[in-house]
């Protein structure tokens, strides 16, 4: 992370990696019952609800004629075994292994992959940035096409409710993203119970149903839906990218991760949640096996006529959960990529004093309640929205897969005969899953294509323009000790006090300290020069938060490390340095910054669109004050223009 106005690319690892590593003798707090508990309400909220739309969606071709009993095993079939090899074994097996220091998602993968091959090697970084912007279209569409699909069972209790769906739909979205600052943790207590009643309610309705066709338990042989898939050629293929829907919230799983830790997520999985969502999927085909007319819908269908309206509302609460899933993971992917220099700065505000990781973005947080209204209004049905879901999530799927490949070849040290068919047997079926969803970019499928596609861009255009740019700066400034050694002949005249001096370079003059000497004429008794690094962990421990280098009598050079999922708190990290014996008053220290003026230029090196969306970029960023959390009274900035 850069600290003179731009932000730095490179994120290698420290010179001793274990010095970074993380205490995770219990790295979230709370006991493990609570983070269990919790991560039903937070993690499986969006996993949890996909019976409300996946076994309708998938027989949607059939709602008027009805379906083949073979058909109805079919798909039943496919939707758990989806569960199992894709959710169970893929990633709360495998994947949360690949955990970097606890935490989870495609960037971390991505870091976990880069410090695994020793460098930054350009495939793996792509990798990462496309699965990122692939997260960032998911986490727009789940919570338009989750609420939708809850709110549209009312027209099951009437019909009269139809021209309310639109708008109880936007009021609930308002108040999910009203209720983010609160908190992940706040929302956790509250959401985890409900979830866990739905959970059980779900269970007990397709037990109780599965007696009505109690055939349906030929599913759970993987031959039926593999024969449905070949019996029914290119209409089963189109069939498995709506199957797909039940599966759709595993990514947000692995991303969320680090809110409450591998274990507790396993074990509310294994014991709770996946035991729920298979006895709920054959339920609803026991009921469709029965009774032909269900198959317009199902999940709501199993539920007798007095209870229908309460729970509807139960499965809307849920749905509103299952929103929070992604919203979170969103907000912790977009740190990451602030951190890693894939994006400009934003304000950050943390929710817990006790939990790194429970924070809230708010320019995040309006764009997505933007993005997701939209949404509502473009496609108006969760039966609509469905052909835009899956692309999104499978797209990341098989990123994740991908880079799942480096860290199980390099890091854990598998012989690469092992690697390569271990993860083929997962890309396999990702890419099966990916391919089946592409038939519906015509008819939905574009949305998230086109939001990723985005994405891709601003971090690409991000990542490039502050390169070029910390180049030019290299280029153009004057090496710090030349500097020093020129001031030790001129002699400038020296006011008491301490200077601090943020740089994204160590090795050159901070911008902001030229111009002081130029205006000001004056040098201080005391001058800090401070480089904040990211790091390709997710924190760093206080004992190796800093670096200290005498460069004379008068300058200091100090490097801060930050972990990729912490906030750059320099004041808090300064406090550190007291005990190394650099004695300073933080009320009586300067902060002097560069705020930079960015003009684009003929020979950048970029095209003059892209030097334009740069520009735009570096002006919506955050003041680098309250971003690195530096009281601002105490705070000179200093401006120039550069071009790039």
């Amino acid at each position: 992370m850069a600290t003179d106005g731009t932000q730095e690319i490179a994120s290698a690892p420290m010179s001793d990696p274990a010095a970074t590593s993380q205490s995770t003798a219990d790295p979230h707090g709370g006991s493990f019952w609570s983070m269990m508990l919790g991560s039903m309400g937070v993690v499986y909220g969006d996993i949890g609800t996909s019976p409300l739309y996946a076994l309708k969606a998938a027989l949607d071709h059939s709602k008027e004629t009805g379906a083949p009993d073979a058909e109805v095993i079919g798909i039943v079939s496919l939707l758990l075994w989806a569960l199992v090899f894709i959710v169970t074994f893929k990633y709360v097996l495998f994947l949360m292994r690949a955990d970097n220091k606890g935490e989870g998602g495609t960037l971390s993968l991505m870091a976990l992959a880069q410090t695994a091959l020793g460098r930054r090697v350009l495939p793996v970084f792509l990798l990462g940035v496309a699965g990122a912007a692939l997260f960032t279209g998911d986490a727009i569409i789940t919570p338009a096409i989750s609420v939708l699909s809850a709110v549209e069972g009312l027209n099951i209790a009437s019909s009269a409710f139809q021209p309310y769906v639109i708008p109880i739909t936007v009021a609930i979205l308002f108040s999910l993203f009203a209720v983010q600052s609160g908190g992940t943790a706040r929302v956790a207590t509250f959401f985890g119970p409900i979830m866990a009643l739905f959970f059980a309610l779900i269970a007990v309705l397709g037990l109780w149903h599965i007696a009505d066709a109690p055939q349906i338990l030929f599913a759970f042989n993987p031959l039926e839906g593999l024969s449905f898939l070949v019996g029914n050629g290119a209409a089963g293929f189109v069939t498995l990218g709506l199957v797909f829907l039940a599966v759709t919230g595993a990514e947000a799983l692995y991303a969320d991760m680090g809110h409450f830790g591998r274990k507790p997520i396993q074990y509310a999985w294994i014991c709770f949640v996946l035991p729920a969502l298979l006895l709920n999927y054959l339920g609803q085909g026991a009921l469709i096996l029965k009774s032909p007319e269900a198959i317009k819908d199902p999940f709501y269908l199993m539920v007798p006529s007095w209870g229908l309206i309460p729970f509807v509302i139960l499965a809307t609460i849920a749905t509103v959960i299952a929103s929070q899933a992604v919203i979170t993971g969103a907000f912790s992917l977009i740190r990451q990529a602030i951190q890693l220099g894939l994006l400009p700065r934003m304000e950050i505000h943390h929710t817990s004093a006790t939990l790194e990781g429970q924070i809230f973005v708010p320019r995040v947080n309006r764009i997505l309640l933007i993005g997701v209204l939209l949404l509502v209004f473009l496609f108006k049905s969760s039966d609509a929205l469905a052909n835009a879901y899956g692309i999104a999530v499978t797209g990341t799927m098989v990123v994740t897969t991908s880079l799942s490949f480096v860290v199980v070849w390099k890091l854990w040290k598998w012989p690469l005969w092992g690697a390569l068919s271990f993860v083929a047997f997962f890309l396999v079926i990702d890419l099966a899953f990916l391919g089946a969803n592409l038939v519906k970019v015509l008819e939905g499928g574009w949305v998230p294509l086109l939001l990723a596609a985005s994405t891709m861009v601003v971090m690409w255009t991000w990542a490039r323009g502050s390169r070029l740019l910390e180049q030019k700066t290299h280029r153009d400034s004057i090496p710090t000790r030349d500097l020093i050694r020129m001031l030790e002949k001129s002699k400038p005249t020296k006011v008491q006090g301490t200077a601090i001096f943020l740089t994204s370079d160590p090795e050159v003059t901070p911008s902001a300290l030229m111009h002081n000497l130029k205006h000001n004429k004056v040098i201080h008794e005391r001058v800090f020069i401070i480089c904040v690094r990211t790091e390709a962990v997710p924190r760093v421990v206080s004992t190796s938060r800093y670096e200290i280098e005498k460069l004379s009598d008068d300058f200091t050079r100090i490097t801060l490390h930050f972990g990729y999922m912490e906030s750059p708190r320099v004041p808090a990290a300064l406090a550190t340095l007291r005990k190394a014996g650099l004695k300073f008053d933080i009320m009586t220290t300067s902060f002097f910054l560069g705020r930079r003026t960015i003009k684009a230029s003929a020979n950048s090196g970029m095209p003059i669109w892209q030097d334009k969306l740069f520009i735009a970029l570096s002006k919506q960023a955050a003041n680098a004050t309250d971003f690195f959390a530096i009281p601002s009274d105490r705070v000179v900035e200093l401006g120039a223009q550069v071009t790039i």
